[in-house]
């Protein structure tokens, strides 16, 4: 009776409830820093939750790639009855818990908790795949010299010199990417600390080719025609008015500049405005597209940049050239706006 108390005091805590779940619904191996991302708890915090299972041997810790992962101990189903069970064997040291754990996360499957959960567990495998973490979804293998990162650095290196507008930039990091290649990069933000921890990034890499500008996406600090490439990476979701920002970042791009737009395609995550920020749930490809043509740009291309099966996020691209007439035509359409 004192183990089995013990047992269930140690799963009435629901930070660890929600690791099981991650653990044993989806069979997966992962390490504390994806688990951390995911359930958005401090670090020390998820180690120390794993610890206490380890110890009460519900989880299992794995080494593969360089990395500590963990994973559901297979007692959990072997407890379970002749459907789940080692018949022959197996361990008997969780009688009955998994078909009771598995009820409840069945019950809970359409909690906004639970949802955000899934969500940012399929954005961690999402990352995972891209950066060629694993391949497959058992086997583990490190591949040495590959990533997106390099490879984006690499075609960097075929544009020309461009004076660049990075809109709604955040804490610099697609700023200082781009500043590989740029001859000139304005950086704009709203927030005055997110733009001192930008620079301060961009000084300790040594980068000098990037100024920094306070303002908002929908006002932009910057004369017409300033600048050869706008960007609004994942900036629009956060926009008090998206059409505006997009017609702004139109009106200071050259005559023949482009606009490069990244945002998330329409989705139904509640869960985002409250822990992230977001004042819109994506946006449809009609949309996107509508805003670019709206704001006087031509050769309007919408495409999808990234897409995970399960992920409930994914990242559209949209771009559109601005050509001579381009800047009458903005203009046209703002004053008739403010008549309206």
């Amino acid at each position: 009776m004192k183990a089995t108390g013990a047992l269930f005091k140690l799963l009435s805590d629901e930070a660890r409830l929600r690791l099981l779940r991650l653990l044993a619904v989806h069979d997966r191996r992962l390490n504390v820093t994806e688990l951390t991302a995911i359930l958005g708890l401090a670090q020390s915090g998820v180690s120390r939750h794993l610890g206490l299972l380890k110890d009460a041997g519900l989880v299992l810790e794995e080494r593969g790639g360089g990395f500590t992962y963990y994973k559901v101990s297979p007692e959990i189903h072997n407890g379970g009855g002749p459907q789940r069970g080692n018949r022959a064997g197996g361990s008997d040291r969780f009688p009955g818990l998994w078909p009771h754990l598995e009820a409840q996360f069945s019950a809970a499957a359409a909690d906004p908790g639970v949802r955000a959960d899934e969500a940012r567990l399929q954005e961690v495998l999402r990352l995972r795949k891209e950066n060629f973490e694993t391949h497959g979804t058992e086997q583990y293998q490190m591949v040495p010299g590959r990533s997106w990162a390099a490879w984006s650095r690499a075609l960097g290196l075929l544009l020309p010199p461009l004076t660049v507008a990075d809109l709604g930039c955040g804490e610099g990091y697609l700023t200082l990417e781009t500043a590989r290649w740029a001859k000139r990069v304005v950086a704009i933000d709203r927030s005055n600390q997110v733009l001192a921890r930008a620079r301060s990034l961009a000084s300790r890499r040594g980068v000098k080719n990037v100024i920094w500008k306070r303002g908002e996406i929908e006002r932009l600090p910057l004369k017409d025609a300033a600048v050869d490439v706008a960007l609004l990476s994942q900036a629009l979701h956060h926009a008090a008015d998206p059409s505006l920002a997009v017609r702004e970042a139109a009106r200071v791009l050259k005559p023949g500049g482009r606009l490069l737009v990244l945002d998330l395609r329409a989705h139904d995550q509640e869960w985002v405005q409250e822990e992230l920020g977001d004042r819109w749930h994506g946006f449809a490809d009609e949309e996107l597209a509508r805003m670019l043509k709206g704001a006087g740009l031509q050769d309007v291309v919408v495409r999808v940049g990234a897409r995970l099966t399960g992920d409930p996020f994914t990242v559209l691209i949209a771009c559109g050239t601005k050509n001579g007439s381009t800047q009458r035509n903005a203009k046209e359409a703002k004053d008739a706006e403010n008549r309206g």
